[in-house]
Formats: C-alpha cells, structure tokens, sequence
C-alpha cells in the first residue's frame, strides 16, 4: 500500500480532531473541479511515500494526535488498505476516510470492522446530473445510493458534501439531493474554489446568494446544512 501524499497535521479535516492527512492517488472518477489532479491524472509526478515514514512518524505522534485522515484519490480502490488501517488503529488513533461511495462493500467492510470512525461522502450532484458530473459516461448511480444507505444505517459517524459549481449545479440539483439523503446527520455544500491543480477548466464558485439558497433548500429535508467556502 502507497500514499503519494502525507500532511502531518491539520486541524479542518477531521471534525474535533487534531489529525494526520494521508492521500492515496488514483480515482476512478474524472470530475472536472477536482482540485487533487496531480493525485489523479497525474500519478507519476506524485512519488509515493514509504509507509514505515508515515507509521514511524505516527508512533512519534501517539498521544498528541488523535486520528488520521485518508483521502486521495479515492483510497477505496485499495483493497490493501484495511491492512494499513489495522497498523494505524493498533496505535490508538480515530479514523476517518474522505470516499466517492463507488466501493460500498471495502467501506462496509471496513466499518464492520471498526477501521472506520469517521465518513466523509461526496455526493457529486443530483442523481440525474451524476454521469456529466463526475465525467464518467453510462455511469452506474447503484453503488453510491448503496453507499449512502450503508451510511443513513448509522453503522459510523458521517457527512455528506457537495462541491458546487456554477457550471453544474442549480438549485433544483441541491434540492433533489436533500430529498435523496433526507434525514441525513450532516450536509455540507463546499463552494468550489480553483486550487490550479484541477481536471477541468472553466468552473467557477456559485455566488454566495446562489449557495445560500442551496443551504435553504436542503434544510428542507436535513437537519444540519453547513457551508463551506463563503
């Protein structure tokens, strides 16, 4: 198991957590305002990380951080990782991991388990508009709508996210997507924000009373709707 990626501490990534931030690389999804692409399309310009680096360091760290963030990419691709995970709960740390919902099975598996604390979701946009968002042709929605079940179960703690774009994304969109996971603990709408390492070109944020009125509409059917990004 790789990591072409490793912060050693953020404090935005895991809610209440001081935390590491490791990113595998590869994805199995093309969305245009990915801001890691260099993680995705780009792979060999991002040389991997030794895993005993990370695992040395994270014993250093024992005691003084409290969990350990993987995203990507999307590190669900990996069937290995639960390996790596073992090592890092071992250590006593909180996990949380950062997933597109295309793998339901390794993340149900994994929250069996108990290598999984934490869920961040993307949920890329309506279900209508999902294949143009995520750049994928004939994409098949089944796998996430498992994922998402899988999460409104309550087997982990989680949250959904949204990027908007003014591009691909309306109201309308944001409404459909509050009635899809409708109950669901928390939801974040994160405005996008061009980062220069994107897949796409020619996005833009959605204005702050455009994003205010996704806020609005889905806390309709959600309880807690943050924002991200204003």
């Amino acid at each position: 198991m790789q990591f072409h990626g490793f912060q050693k501490l953020t404090l935005l990534d895991y809610p209440e957590h001081t935390a590491a931030l490791l990113f595998t690389a590869g994805c199995n999804l093309r969305c245009p305002f990915c801001h890691n692409a260099l993680l995705v399309t780009h792979q060999k310009d991002a040389p991997p990380i030794p895993t005993e680096e990370i695992m040395t360091y994270l014993r250093k760290r024992k005691g003084l951080l409290d969990g350990v963030v993987i995203s990507g990419g999307e590190p669900l691709l990996y069937p290995e990782l639960s390996l790596v995970l073992r090592e890092i709960k071992a250590l006593g740390y909180d996990i949380k991991i950062d997933t597109n919902g295309t793998f339901p099975d390794r993340l149900h598996a994994l929250i069996e388990e108990g290598l999984c604390d934490y869920v961040a979701m993307d949920i890329k946009n309506s279900p209508e508009k999902y294949a143009e968002t995520v750049g994928v042709k004939n994409f098949d929605l089944a796998p996430v709508r498992e994922s998402v079940s899988l999460l409104l179960s309550g087997g982990t703690d989680y949250e959904f996210r949204t990027t908007v774009t003014a591009e691909l994304h309306e109201v309308a969109d944001i409404a459909a997507i509050g009635r899809w996971i409708a109950g669901a603990k928390h939801y974040f709408l994160q405005n996008f924000k061009d980062s220069g390492d994107l897949i796409g070109n020619g996005l833009h944020p959605v204005p702050t009373e455009t994003l205010l009125r996704m806020k609005n509409a889905a806390f309709v059917h959600i309880s807690h709707v943050g924002v991200r990004g204003l």
